[in-house]
């Protein structure tokens, strides 16, 4: 076996560690020269991310040295590996603190993930939260769980599908163009509620556990949408792109839903996508 339970108990543990270790202690601590610009006022990086990255990826390399390791913070230097996910016979895409904004902000909605990959397929994931010690782990085919800092675990399922009117959900529209920004914003209205997190670990944590029943970005890097789908298709949800295809590792164009079935994924992308 290309990925045991062993390695997915490691990689927990490794995770989990560099959360405690690295994150956790700089969360309200941060002074400015601690916090970056990346792309734009909303785009961070801080000193957590950095660390926290770099000691996961040690620790993969140690454990997997011939693995394709594709960290968020790494990728600024090097471009070619997101693609290598396609065919790459064993990768891990990190996002160390996804959520920086918030995290950089002091609010504790943020969380660390990680996605394994074999050959071109998700096979695994880890979705942490550093400030409650709780993880939403998936492997594929043997479904999803939250398991809690104390030990306890429990299976999670998708929402139940109900008509648009009494659906909650996000659709992040945050990095989306005029007009696609104005009109989806406006067709969030049909909704019950509607969110906006800033966060993918959270936001796939909520639409995973049936809190909310639907989520969507429009920006599409594999470190923040990898772990998470897995998760939500193995507990029960339907994720395609905007044209109806399948999200794919290496693929960072296209815009994504999930849902909690394909007649709802159907009528979120007809009522508040559009066209």
């Amino acid at each position: 076996m290309i990925f045991s339970d062993a390695d997915f108990d490691h990689l927990m543990t490794t995770v989990a560690e560099a959360a405690a270790q690295e994150i956790l202690p700089r969360f309200r601590n941060l002074v400015a020269g601690d916090i970056s610009e990346k792309t734009s006022a909303i785009d961070l990086v801080t000193e957590a991310d950095l660390l926290a990255e770099q000691r996961i990826t040690a620790a993969l390399k140690a454990r997997f040295p011939s693995a394709l390791i594709v960290g968020e913070e790494a990728y600024e230097a090097d471009k070619s590996v997101v693609p290598a996910l396609a065919h790459a016979e064993l990768a891990f895409a990190i996002d160390p603190v996804d959520g920086t904004f918030n995290f950089a902000a002091g609010l504790p909605v943020f969380g660390t993930m990680v996605a394994v990959v074999a050959n071109g397929e998700t096979i695994a994931s880890v979705i942490h939260d550093p400030v409650l010690g709780d993880t939403v782990t998936a492997m594929k085919g043997s479904g999803t769980f939250l398991r809690r800092q104390a030990g306890q675990a429990r299976r999670l399922s998708v929402a139940a599908p109900a008509p648009l009117s009494a659906m909650t959900g996000a659709i992040s529209w945050a990095h989306m163009d005029e007009p696609d920004r104005s009109r989806i914003c406006s067709n969030l209205s049909k909704a019950r509620m509607a969110f906006a997190l800033n966060c993918s670990a959270y936001e796939y944590w909520m639409a995973t556990s049936g809190k909310w029943h639907f989520i969507g970005h429009s920006k599409l890097m594999p470190w923040d949408h990898l772990a998470g789908v897995l998760a939500h298709q193995e507990a029960g949800g339907y994720t395609a792109k905007f044209d109806g295809s399948p999200y794919k590792p290496g693929e960072t164009e296209g815009g994504i839903i999930s849902a909690p079935d394909e007649e709802s994924w159907q009528m979120i992308r007809r009522e508040i996508i559009g066209a």
